[in-house]
């Protein structure tokens, strides 16, 4: 059973219009009230003849994260197989829907999003600050998760098998505009398949409430965290491989080499006696050493994406 999990705030003017447009592929409908201020889950519930919806109220707001992780869970209670997450702006086509659930059906992934990146003519109608901060965040999001081959990280258009949902530690998933960034380290950790379809975005007089300068910043930092954790866990707890090697040696000869460049290059200048070839050479082996098992750990790193698909063995 396919079950569409819609999370809302400000949506009120947008909300019945996707509804309308979710197909018959899916059979249950869980509208959540984010403590929305213009009581768009109220409006539902009056205006929406659908069967398949339910409306779900939240007392706080806890972010477009928190919204879908409890009509998710409510939907995998109910019976759900797979959960789709669908934004209630209008700005995600519903009629993608099958095409988002396909993979996971036919087990070629645990997990599927979309990607406005994958066609150049679907960049069109989306903001140029809007598209140089996704650009930028979807490369720290493939250092943060491993997925290598995964554009778009922001996109909430998502759908998950609910056996790969249960493995994931929700409590510990960020609950607002980092969710999407955040569920993809997550499925990492559990060497879950994930895959991306493309899609168009539709841009229309919507105020986004979030800042790209700003977002660019704060999520910057949490993916830098991210980085050592997927490291830590993948390269060193629960396996140590010839990248952990490459990477236990190449850091330390790099860090070395840097600094060491950088002490006597400051001496120079202080003292204006120049440092000796064999001061230079000392300084620039261990970077250059060091960036090349870097290199090839970020290499083996890349040819360690995951490729088999776990939901069928839970």
């Amino acid at each position: 059973m396919v079950c569409v999990v819609i999370p809302c705030y400000k949506t009120r003017e947008r909300i019945l219009p996707v509804i309308q447009k979710i197909g018959p592929e899916v059979a249950a409908i869980f509208v959540v009230d984010d403590a929305c201020p213009d009581q768009t889950g109220t409006y539902v519930e009056q205006f929406c003849s659908d069967p398949r919806v339910r409306v779900i109220f939240h007392e706080k707001n806890t972010g477009v994260g928190g919204a879908f992780i409890t009509g998710m869970k409510v939907a995998i209670e109910r019976g759900a197989e797979i959960v789709v997450k669908l934004d209630g702006d209008g700005q995600m086509d519903p009629g993608l829907i099958s095409s988002l659930i396909r993979p996971i059906i036919h087990q070629k992934a645990d997990f599927a999003k979309g990607n406005r990146f994958f066609r150049l003519e679907s960049l069109q109608g989306m903001p140029r600050m809007r598209l140089i901060g996704n650009a930028a965040l979807s490369f720290f999001s493939k250092l943060s998760s491993g997925y290598w081959s995964v554009m778009d990280p922001t996109n909430g258009f998502l759908a998950i098998h609910a056996k790969v949902a249960k493995e994931l530690p929700w409590e510990k998933i960020a609950r607002r505009y980092f969710f999407e960034s955040d569920l993809l380290f997550r499925l990492s950790t559990i060497r879950a398949v994930v895959t991306d379809i493309p899609m168009k975005a539709v841009y229309g007089g919507e105020k986004s409430n979030l800042k790209v300068g700003r977002a660019l910043f704060e999520f910057l930092g949490r993916h830098l965290t991210r980085i050592f954790k997927r490291i830590f866990y993948l390269y060193i707890l629960r396996d140590f491989n010839a990248a952990s090697l490459m990477l236990l040696t190449g850091l330390p000869l790099s860090a070395f080499g840097v600094c060491f460049g950088l002490y006597h290059w400051y001496k120079g200048v202080a003292t204006l006696v120049f440092a000796s070839s064999g001061t230079v050479m000392l300084a620039a082996m261990p970077v250059i050493l060091g960036g090349q098992l870097l290199l090839s750990a970020l290499q083996y790193d890349i040819g360690n994406e995951p490729r088999k698909p776990i939901h069928p063995d839970l």
